[in-house]
């Protein structure tokens, strides 16, 4: 199989294609799309989003410390990418999108309240790495919607149809093909199989009168 070298550049894809909202001290609210995110630990629950700092929503970001990740569905596609190629100096984009600011539970930003799961974040760190400056966070609360929770009262983020990014392009995700854990997991012998191999089998005894006949 023949490979192209190609100069040093990001191609770690698919990303998740999040929405990202921010607020000032005065209030004032906006949503930037982000795909330069993801889990940074698991305990204490830590994140990151990485932001150009000549982004309208650096300034809200750098001056409070909050901030809320919405995750997206295929429903919030148009959305997701209007707010990342327009400007909140320019337009209110909850207005535009038809999206419902919700109440956060620890920090000041609003959540989106269409979305099937908000992160609520507090900045720990900022690291100043280039094109992007990126913001470590703690997450300090969690909202899930209850329509996805199914019969086990579970969550099932797959019912919502979550939203990726991939090389310019949004994607949902498809066919689930397995578990974390399933390619070492033992399959499960079903039980009315087990009794009719028991059934079948012979006893001990019977066994033996059965090879002594034949002898004789």
């Amino acid at each position: 199989m023949a490979k192209q070298l190609w100069k040093p550049g990001n191609m770690l894809y698919p990303l998740p294609a999040v929405m990202v909202t921010v607020a000032d001290r005065q209030g004032n609210s906006n949503i930037i799309t982000v795909a330069w995110t993801g889990t940074v630990c698991t305990n204490p629950a830590m994140t990151y989003i990485s932001v150009r700092p000549e982004r309208y929503s650096y300034d809200m970001l750098k001056e409070t410390g909050e901030f809320v990740i919405n995750l997206t569905t295929k429903k919030l596609a148009y959305a997701v990418d209007y707010c990342g190629v327009k400007s909140g100096r320019d337009v209110d984009k909850f207005a535009q999108c038809g999206l419902t600011r919700g109440k956060p539970s620890v920090v000041h930003v609003p959540l989106i309240q269409e979305s099937p799961v908000n992160m609520e974040c507090r900045v720990t760190e900022i690291k100043e790495l280039g094109s992007h400056h990126m913001f470590l966070a703690e997450v300090v609360a969690v909202h899930a919607d209850e329509a996805y929770m199914n019969e086990k009262g579970s969550f099932d983020l797959a019912k919502a149809e979550p939203l990726v990014y991939s090389h310019g392009g949004y994607y949902a995700l498809g066919e689930k093909l397995g578990t974390f854990g399933y390619s070492v997991r033992k399959k499960a012998v079903p039980k009315a199989e087990g009794k009719s191999a028991k059934a079948k089998r012979p006893n001990a005894p019977e066994a033996r009168r059965s090879r002594g006949n034949k002898r004789r």
